[in-house]
């Protein structure tokens, strides 16, 4: 299966115009973003967890990383509720599930087999939060050489540069909605800038964005 497995190429969804697909295990869904690959995939998808739900024991050879969009999604690790950004590196494993439901985004087998670090951060408490560009805020997330995860608060009204991405962009837009060039991105739209990639960005009421750069590198 391949949905937007291009990565030299600008890709853009808005979640909500997607059907939620049934995954192998009763109760769990998904919104497929992009794929390359069966069951077993470079992914990044939004997934559903029904009340009650869980998903068999199974470890992520690259690495998964998501963040709860709402509700709370469980493992043996702890319980991580709304707002909650998690990084599992190549050669982890888990059992996940939700009691009360739960939304995430999560990105599957995108990570560096040189990536050894595990990542928890409340992106909803206040603290680490820095002022970025004028009428900006950002919370790093998780920071390498190669890769930059960050979440941004821009202010209504705020406008930026253009802004070089020689390693390419991706973001998810989880509330409010922010313009470039190319068009309008409201709250559920993901979008990808491939290398070399450039941007102007522009909003009139504001947003709040997951963003990762550098990890689309030219050779």
């Amino acid at each position: 299966m391949k949905i937007h497995a291009d990565l030299s190429k600008r890709a853009h969804v808005d979640s909500a115009t997607l059907d939620w697909v049934a995954s192998p295990m009763a109760g769990v869904e998904r919104r497929m973003l992009e794929r390359d690959g069966e069951e077993v995939a470079r992914a990044t998808s939004l997934v559903r967890y029904a009340p009650g739900s869980s998903f068999s024991a199974h470890s992520h050879d690259l690495g998964e990383e998501f963040l709860v969009l709402d509700g709370v999604f469980s493992d043996e690790s702890g319980d991580f509720p709304k707002g909650m950004y998690v990084r599992n590196p190549p050669g982890s494993s888990h059992i996940p599930s939700s009691d009360p439901g739960a939304v995430i985004l999560v990105k599957l087998r995108q990570m560096q087999t040189d990536d050894e670090t595990f990542v928890r951060v409340n992106t909803l408490d206040p603290a680490g939060w820095q002022e970025g560009r004028d009428g900006e805020h950002i919370l790093p997330l998780y920071v390498r050489p190669d890769e930059e995860v960050v979440m941004l608060q821009w202010q209504a009204g705020a406008a930026f540069n253009q802004q070089d991405f020689p390693g390419g962009a991706e973001y998810f837009v989880i509330d409010g909605a922010f313009e470039d060039e190319n068009g309008r991105y409201d709250q559920g739209t993901w979008l990808r800038l491939p290398a070399g990639s450039s941007q102007a960005i522009k909003t009139e009421h504001g947003a709040r964005i997951w963003r990762k750069t550098g990890h689309f590198q030219e050779a």
